[in-house]
Parts: structure tokens; C-alpha cells; sequence
């Protein structure tokens, strides 16, 4: 790729994430340029990009509090289009309706898919990390005809995770995040173990551990998102119940919407990491350099 060919475009009404702009922007050898935002009192918003782009552009937008952002994407994608990308990636940390791909009820709408199909129209490419995907085996069977790359945090926070709590367990919540962990446990060198979960509600889950040898250990549940933090407090209350030292969490994607991360630390926990796909006060591993990575091939 001919780095100095492209630019890196960031919102500017997200530090955080102008922050995370600048150093993959760095690690690009590209340019870093501002999506400007100006909201009316009626709820749209005008958007100004600079005003003459290269052919090949990457917008960098993650998807969490995804309702408010993915017009504006949109319609950030189509100005940059017409202001002469030829070529457009979204990078995007946290890829969000991912987990509905499939009607579980009649009339259910499969956001997964329609969600893909819009990106898809949008974008030639989409790089996240970690995206929630149950029964769809890679990012570009939710992207058709284009390219998808999916990168993950997970090796990133086991050697993390290995630093700091040596000899730990690693602990999946349930069987959906065992890949995560066992990708982590590979490159730490730490045990891993693999709970089973029932979920009875949005809130409402048991965790058991499957007897996972826990007592006298210290455990760190990994995951790929906390969202209501409800999984990763049972799974918590199950490890202290064996017999567990102490229990960590970490996580990829630090959503904690609400009460989630009181919740998490009332179950136990004692310390919380999580990589900075969602900027959260437990973020402690970056993903920029797996994002520049995955984007070599998209830009192509």
C-alpha cells in the first residue's frame, strides 16, 4: 500500500477517539483529518469534511451508542465519495448488531444482516475487532462483497493479564467467549477453563463452572464485551464460591452500560482491564497497531 497516498478521518466529538485518530494515523504514516459536526436544534446534523480527499480514505468510527452515530457514518461515507475517495474502509473498534443474526421469533428483524448490507453499500471494507458473531464464521459473510477483517485483543490481553496476575486462570463465562480465551491462554502460557451459562433474561443469567479447578487461584474472567455485566458478576460469584483467591476481569469491548460495573465489582472483582475499542476508565492495551494491521489488506 502507498502510505502516503491515504488519509485518516475522525469525528470530532470524541476525544478519546480523536486521540486513537492520531496515533493510527501515526502508525499509517498517513494524514489525520476532522469530520466536523455542527447539530441543529431539530436533531440533524451538518457535516464538513476536508474539502479535497485522496483516493483512498479510512473513516474511523466505533459503533457503541450505535443509534446516534450511523447516520452520520453514512453520510460521512457518501460525502467522502463524492469529495474523491476511491477507495473507503471503516475502522471501526466495536461493531455494534452483530448479535442478532438470526429471527429467533416471527417478524424479528436480523440486524446483523441489514446492518452489514448498509456498510457494505457504503464501504469496500470494514476492520473491527472482536465482533459478536455466533453462527456466521467471518466478518465478510456479513459484508457481501466486500471485504471484512476482524483482529483480536485477545493475545493482546493474556500477555497483559500474564504481567500482572502470573499463574492466573483464565476464565470463560461461557462458551461463546472460550475462543477469546483460549486464543489468550495460547500466547500467556496460562491455564484456561470454560464455564456454562443460561440466560433467562437481558439481566438475568446462572453461571456454572464445570469443574473448573479454581480454589486457591487467582482468576481472571475474559470476555469479548461487558454490557449489563451480569454474566461476568455470576461467573465471579461462581469462582469466590470454589474457592478462588480473587477474580479480575477482562474484557475487549468496556461497554458497562448502567449499573454494570457497580454490579461487577459487587460480585468480587477486584480489578477491572479492558482494551480501548471503547474508551472506559479500565482501558489498560491498545489495539491501533491490530488496526493498522488490519487494514493493509482492505486498502489494497
Amino acid at each position: 500500500m502507498d502510505r502516503s497516498s491515504g488519509v485518516l478521518l475522525v469525528f470530532d466529538d470524541d476525544a478519546s477517539e480523536r486521540a486513537m485518530g492520531d496515533r493510527l494515523a501515526a502508525a499509517l504514516g498517513w494524514p489525520c483529518g476532522l469530520v466536523r459536526r455542527h447539530a441543529f436544534p431539530d436533531g440533524e446534523t451538518r457535516l464538513t469534511l476536508p474539502a479535497a480527499l485522496p483516493q483512498r480514505v479510512a473513516v474511523l468510527r466505533g459503533l457503541h451508542d450505535p443509534n446516534a452515530k450511523l447516520t452520520e457514518l453514512l453520510l460521512a461515507a457518501a460525502g467522502a465519495r463524492e469529495l474523491g475517495a476511491a477507495r473507503l474502509a471503516l475502522v471501526c473498534p466495536y461493531l455494534a448488531y452483530m448479535r442478532q443474526d438470526m429471527a429467533f421469533s416471527p417478524g424479528e428483524v436480523v440486524s446483523q444482516r441489514h446492518l452489514g448490507g448498509l456498510l457494505a453499500g457504503a464501504f469496500d471494507g470494514v476492520v473491527t475487532v472482536d465482533p459478536h458473531l455466533h453462527r456466521v464464521a467471518t466478518l465478510d459473510e456479513v459484508l457481501p462483497g466486500r471485504r471484512g477483517v476482524a483482529v483480536s485483543a485477545a493475545p493482546l490481553l493474556g500477555r497483559f493479564i500474564a504481567g500482572r496476575a502470573p499463574g492466573a486462570l483464565l476464565l470463560a463465562p461461557d462458551e461463546e467467549a472460550g475462543r477469546w480465551v483460549g486464543s489468550a491462554a495460547a500466547v500467556s502460557g496460562l491455564d484456561h477453563a470454560v464455564c456454562v451459562k443460561k440466560r433467562r433474561g437481558d439481566r438475568d443469567v446462572e453461571v456454572a463452572l464445570q469443574g473448573a479447578a479454581v480454589r486457591g487461584r487467582a482468576v481472571v474472567i475474559l470476555d469479548d464485551v461487558a454490557s449489563t455485566g451480569r454474566t461476568l458478576a455470576a461467573a465471579a460469584r461462581a469462582a469466590l464460591a470454589a474457592g478462588a483467591a480473587r477474580v479480575d476481569v477482562a474484557v475487549t469491548h468496556a461497554l458497562f452500560v448502567g449499573d454494570a460495573l457497580e454490579h461487577v465489582r459487587a460480585a468480587g472483582v477486584r480489578e477491572v482491564w479492558s482494551s480501548d475499542c471503547v474508551p472506559h476508565a479500565s482501558n489498560a492495551v491498545s489495539v491501533v497497531p491490530l488496526l493498522a494491521q488490519g487494514l493493509e489488506p482492505v486498502m489494497r
